[in-house]
């Protein structure tokens, strides 16, 4: 029988209690929905697992309660600096772009660097060249500087510098074809250094997928991922120890514990349509929906 799947995250993260109010805490439980619902419908109407994840992760970039695209953190200098990356596990192909100004949709220009580029991996004013040599829509940094960030960032400013936060958006889907795929963007963490790249657009750090095995999207502490190339380790795990994913995504949080201390979280999915969702975090924004099921959504980790 014929399945499909896709499973969307908005961050992982530790957070004190109440930290999260319940006015954001519903935003971002529709957003993940919508986001989820994006997807779906592209994967429910025999559409790629590649188009599905681009979809999704656009949806997230859109809205200003996910730190993507329009909801990015800003530098210590006030600015968006945008990273992405998508894979498709059937080929193998990959797009990635880091240190992206102006685009309004990194995970979009990941794509056409994976459609139309030699190259896997585009940085800063080269990426936004071939964004806007592909035409891609692109906005002054006002777009990009909503009020929350805003205010996050002046609050910092006053401080010293010490960046926190790292919240990312990601999507993994299984289409009708039997092909994975995967599509991670992040706006990075709140008062990272100039030119600061984090794990989500490194394949095998923060985003992988290969049909052979499975496709994941990671989210947290960026530097402790990309140093335990943890999405990278699940695949692994899966393919060459024969572990169940879920087994596959706890074991691979907790390698080498002492010495990658932090936040992490992954979501994950195999050839058979089998969902891993995995964190180390009070807090997940992560969502699912497998064939004509019903749509999962939480946010909590008692959830």
């Amino acid at each position: 029988m014929s399945l499909y799947a896709i499973v969307v995250h908005g961050g992982a993260v530790t957070m004190k209690p109440g930290e999260l109010s319940e006015e954001e805490a519903a935003f971002q439980r529709v957003g993940l929905g919508e986001a989820l619902q994006a997807g779906w419908i592209i994967l429910n109407q025999g559409g790629s697992a590649l188009d599905a994840v681009e979809a999704a992760v656009r949806c997230f970039e859109d809205n200003p309660h996910f730190n993507a695209g329009r909801g990015a953190s800003l530098t210590r200098q006030g600015e968006a600096e945008l990273d992405a990356a998508i894979m498709d596990g059937r080929t193998l192909q990959a797009g990635a772009v880091s240190g992206v100004k102006y685009v309004k949709h990194p995970i979009s220009l990941a794509r056409a660097v994976l459609d139309h580029s030699p190259h896997v991996y585009l940085a800063g004013e080269g990426a936004l060249e071939f964004a806007l040599q592909r035409g891609l829509p692109v906005a002054g940094p006002d777009y990009f500087q909503t009020a929350k960030t805003r205010a996050q960032w002046l609050e910092l400013a006053q401080q010293e510098p010490a960046p926190s936060g790292h919240d990312t958006v990601g999507a993994v889907a299984l289409d009708l074809a039997g092909n994975l795929a995967v599509a991670t963007s992040t706006g990075g963490i709140e008062g990272q250094a100039k030119g600061r790249v984090g794990d989500s657009p490194v394949l095998g750090g923060g985003t992988y997928a290969t049909n052979d095995a499975c496709a994941v999207s990671c989210t947290g502490d960026g530097e402790i991922i990309m140093r335990g190339a943890l999405a990278h380790e699940v695949c692994a795990l899966v393919k060459y120890k024969g572990l169940p994913l879920v087994e596959a995504c706890r074991e691979a949080l907790g390698l080498h514990d002492e010495a990658l201390r932090g936040d992490k979280g992954v979501i994950a999915l195999d050839p058979e349509g089998r969902v891993a969702i995995e964190f180390n975090t009070n807090v997940m924004r992560r969502a699912y929906r497998v064939g004509e099921a019903d749509p999962y959504v939480a946010i909590f980790r008692e959830e």
